[in-house]
């Protein structure tokens, strides 16, 4: 079966999103470990972020980013108990 372009660009961002979240565990572990309080890194983390996305997208893509966020928020896309099936 022949994979499409969308099926290749689909994965290709699946695998960067894994990355990055490398990274950012890494990154979160690493200010725990120097005694940083976690919402202390979060808001950092968030402000870095938005200010990023303004930078790429501006502050429409950046107001589209947030409201994603909250409706998959509210959704319980980043509940700690969630399952996924």
């Amino acid at each position: 079966m022949e994979t499409s372009l969308n099926e290749i660009d689909d994965m290709i961002v699946h695998e960067k999103m894994q990355a990055a979240l490398e990274y950012q565990n890494e990154a979160w572990a690493d200010g725990m470990a120097d005694g940083i309080e976690p919402e202390i890194i979060a808001d950092a983390a968030i402000a870095h972020a938005i200010r990023e996305t303004i930078r790429n997208r501006g502050e429409q893509g950046a107001e589209a980013l947030l409201e994603s966020l909250r409706e998959r928020m509210l959704a319980g896309e980043f509940s700690p108990t969630r399952t996924l099936q």
